[in-house]
């Protein structure tokens, strides 16, 4: 399945090494969450998304299906301004999808730059990247099984490797089921951002991802943090000074 079929409320699968502590915390999360899922349904109105395919110069169908677990219409226009602002040298993606679509073509308008985008599904990295090319574009798709969070934080995140001289960083998984702070783990990388460089953490609204926001305010004091309340999710920013 691909980011251009239509996607259900919940995740493709939920992996079998969630512990019995992090399944607690997601039904704890869970009443308090659903209203911020219910509404990311909608993934923004018709009118954003073909504003977002004009500006791009895409086809009116590149993007036919947007919400539930894909990036809406507000995050992908935030991303496209962020690339055409600050011309990012290396941007990196955790959670490929629409948004992998959006940032190549964003990209190579702009003038250059490269995308590394992680995701844990073989299929999906596969299918991503054939539809990238279908379009004429190009990223560096990788697959990156998921394994115990590091930094001490709970969940799942990617496998990624060594990750160097980060200009843009775009979270938008592993999603909330494996556990609702599971993306926290994005900041064992926040070492390799360049100066200057940009945090943009999707579903900055649900109640995991603000007290994601809270602990990374207080470890990183030299990350300027400031939260989007726009579009349908709402969209942590994060801005390394100089």
């Amino acid at each position: 399945m691909t980011s251009r079929e239509p996607t259900g409320f919940l995740p493709k699968d939920v992996d079998a090494r969630v512990g019995w502590k992090d399944r607690a915390m997601v039904a704890l999360f869970a009443p308090f969450t659903a209203p911020f899922l219910l509404k990311s349904l909608r993934g923004g109105s018709k009118s954003e998304k073909r504003r977002l395919l004009e500006r791009l110069d895409l086809p009116h169908d590149a993007l036919p299906h947007l919400g539930s677990w894909k990036a809406d219409t507000g995050l992908l226009h935030m991303i496209v301004d962020t690339i055409f602002e600050k011309k990012p040298g290396r941007v990196i993606e955790f959670g490929c999808g629409a948004s992998s679509l959006v940032m190549s073509r964003a990209l190579q308008i702009a003038g250059g730059g490269t995308l590394t985008s992680f995701d844990q599904h073989v299929t999906f990295v596969e299918k991503t990247g054939q539809w990238l090319r279908q379009h004429g574009l190009e990223a560096d798709i990788r697959h990156a099984p998921l394994r115990p969070a590091p930094g001490g934080w709970p969940g799942l995140f990617y496998d990624t490797g060594p990750i160097e001289n980060i200009d843009l960083m775009v979270i938008d998984g592993p999603h909330w089921t494996l556990h609702p702070m599971t993306r926290g783990a994005a900041e064992t990388h926040f070492a390799q951002l360049n100066p200057g460089a940009t945090i943009l953490l999707d579903d900055a609204n649900r109640p995991g991802e603000r007290m994601i926001a809270r602990r990374w305010r207080a470890r990183h004091p030299e990350i300027d943090f400031t939260l989007w309340k726009g579009g349908e999710k709402g969209t942590l920013i994060g801005t390394r000074k100089p």
